[in-house]
């Protein structure tokens, strides 16, 4: 059983190749027409990672070890037959697809995301890593306004609007420090946890923080500029509160500092979660 379980856990590796599948080939998939993998593939998937959740769980059982032609059948046969034919769709049906449907350069966008995601069972290809690196130094973000107030960003567009209330919509307060400490935006969250008024827009972040705290403040900013660190956190306890606060170093693709972003979250209700959530709640919410 000892080498059956370590097989299931390196079997979890499959999560990589599945998720890259949603996430990267589907999406172009459904750009020329072929809304089948999404649609079918997706859900099968699930079902995999289920009958592969539960027999890592059922595998230490002491009723296993006892039986384990009971557990053979109820959980590892099914996990492999599913597995087994997902690799029959995959080599019959969904990559002879991919390879007619898809062009040169959507293969090219593939490849340059697969490296965030990883790889299944095999070490990264290496003429991967060198095509990646040079579309890194050749192709700059693309950052422009496309039409009035439409922005175009490199992961997608939103209008003017559509980006402010995403801002201020988040479950946490944002506020940027550009490089020369200057309070450039904060987010108008309606349920703020630190006031903020639009007076401190143009004001130095020193002058914002009371003087017990500008030190610290100083030190990290210098070590972000220096880039001798990305990030600093903190948590304090405020109005009865568990306050998370998070100091991040924001830098261009040539790791320039542009300044800093100050995330503050209230935490907590998240301070006792367990196990899991995967039910909508009932209640009707104020839309």
């Amino acid at each position: 059983l000892d080498d059956l379980k370590k097989k299931l856990v390196q079997l979890k590796n499959i999560e990589l190749h599945y998720v890259k599948k949603e996430q990267l080939l589907f999406p172009f998939l459904e750009k020329h027409g072929f809304m089948g993998p999404s649609k079918v593939m997706w859900g099968k998937h699930n079902e995999i990672r289920d009958l592969l959740k539960n027999a890592l769980m059922n595998i230490e059982k002491d009723q296993t070890k006892k039986d384990f032609n009971s557990f053979k059948q109820n959980y590892l046969d099914p996990l492999i037959e599913e597995v087994t034919g997902m690799i029959f769709k995959e080599e019959n049906i969904l990559f002879p697809a991919s390879m007619e449907k898809l062009n040169s350069a959507d293969w090219v966008d593939i490849i340059k995301e697969s490296d965030e995601i990883g790889y299944a069972f095999i070490e990264k290809p290496r003429e991967t890593s060198s095509i990646v690196e040079d579309l890194k130094k050749n192709v700059a973000p693309e950052l422009k306004i496309i039409e009035e107030n439409i922005i175009s960003l490199p992961t997608g567009c939103l209008k003017l609007k559509e980006l402010m209330w995403i801002l201020d919509s988040l479950p946490f307060d944002i506020t940027f420090i550009d490089r020369d400490d200057t309070v450039k935006y904060f987010s108008d969250n309606k349920e703020r946890i630190f006031v903020r008024t639009k007076s401190i827009i143009g004001r130095k972040v020193q002058n914002c923080h009371p003087p017990q705290s500008v030190d610290t403040v100083e030190k990290i900013l210098s070590a972000f500029k220096q880039g001798s660190r990305n990030s600093a956190d903190f948590w304090i306890n405020f109005n009865s509160k568990l306050i998370f606060i998070k100091f991040l170093a924001i830098r261009d693709e040539n790791s320039n500092y542009l300044g800093t972003v100050e995330i503050t979250m209230d935490i907590t209700e998240f301070k006792n979660l367990e196990g899991e959530k995967r039910l909508l709640d009932e209640e009707n919410q104020p839309g």
